[in-house]
């Protein structure tokens, strides 16, 4: 059993999955979520290529766990056809890709070796 409480979260990435024919979608989605939450979050490059354990093209949001209810919610409501992958930042990288995951839309299959 483990010990891990909410403290141990130090924050929440979410990835954003999409292709050649969603990359549009993918793009207003995300100028959506910069419009919706500005400063409380931070956005990564976007990413034409699987990146990482990612087996899809994807950008990352960032966001302090106290965000994690509106951001989950609100990209629960608004992702359209786009697969989105949550997980905790806690320290343990592979535990939080393969443990903790919250999915949006379909789940993949992550590339698990590409974590260490």
């Amino acid at each position: 059993m483990n010990d891990s409480s909410l403290a141990d979260v130090a924050s929440w990435h979410a990835h954003v999955y999409f292709d050649a024919a969603s990359r549009d979608a993918a793009q207003a989605l995300r100028e959506r979520i910069a419009s919706r939450f500005g400063g409380r979050m931070e956005l990564g490059r976007f990413h034409e290529r699987p990146v990482g354990p990612h087996p899809c093209w994807s950008y990352q949001i960032a966001f302090a766990p106290g965000d994690f209810g509106e951001i989950a919610t609100w990209l629960t409501l608004h992702h359209g056809g786009l697969d989105v992958f949550l997980h905790p930042n806690t320290g343990d990288s592979l535990r939080d890709h393969r443990d903790r995951a919250v999915w949006i839309g379909r789940s993949h299959v992550l590339d698990l070796q590409a974590l260490g």
